[in-house]
């Protein structure tokens, strides 16, 4: 069966697709805000999701960002955008179409913080000189593969992959073959 890649700059773009039938499969954040149009399989890898602040930031740490008067830059419908729009108290979102238009209100000083991938903030710090990454998290990502609703035999079929390519330590060689940090293969899924 042949096989066309579709790529997207942000994972709402990626959930707008499935709307649109652009996709079949997708490798994406299992949160319960997508639930209702797409079956996940159980996660394969877990990335922590954390905060970058700005030189001289009095944010010390993570539970520093939820505070009246803090406003943190996510990317519009993404997985930590859904999980901080139903757990800050005080902090107030500001959302950008992606990553990229995030981390460019924290430059702007339009933020007091910019929420995402722990990888991607401690690249972005490197470009913002005296900018840090706040050690810990507010949320571990779980990513899975996700099929849209309604296909149920290639669910199942998805939810054993998985199953199979953690056990088999393939995840686990992706992950050190391509030297990523602050990711862990996510544990084996319950048995039903």
């Amino acid at each position: 069966m042949p096989v066309e890649l579709v790529g997207y700059e942000a994972a709402g773009k990626m959930v707008e697709g499935v709307q649109a039938g652009a996709w079949d499969v997708a490798f994406l954040a299992v949160d319960p805000g997508r639930a209702g149009e797409i079956s996940f399989t159980a996660p394969y890898i877990e990335i922590e999701g954390t905060c970058l602040v700005p030189a001289g930031s009095p944010l010390r740490t993570i539970a520093d960002v939820d505070r009246k008067g803090v406003r943190i830059a996510v990317s519009a419908k993404s997985a930590y955008d859904l999980f901080l729009g139903r757990s800050l108290q005080h902090a107030q979102l500001v959302r950008a179409p992606d990553p990229n238009a995030a981390f460019e209100l924290l430059v702007a000083s339009k933020v007091q913080a910019v929420a995402g991938v722990r990888q991607p903030l401690v690249a972005n710090a490197e470009k913002l000189p005296g900018s840090r990454v706040l050690d810990g998290r507010f949320m571990a990502i779980q990513q899975a593969l996700g099929i849209p609703k309604g296909r149920d035999a290639g669910a199942k079929y998805l939810r054993e992959f998985i199953e199979d390519v953690k056990a088999s330590g393939l995840v686990a060689q992706a992950i050190e073959k391509a030297g990523i940090r602050g990711v862990s293969v996510a544990p084996r899924a319950p048995v039903q």
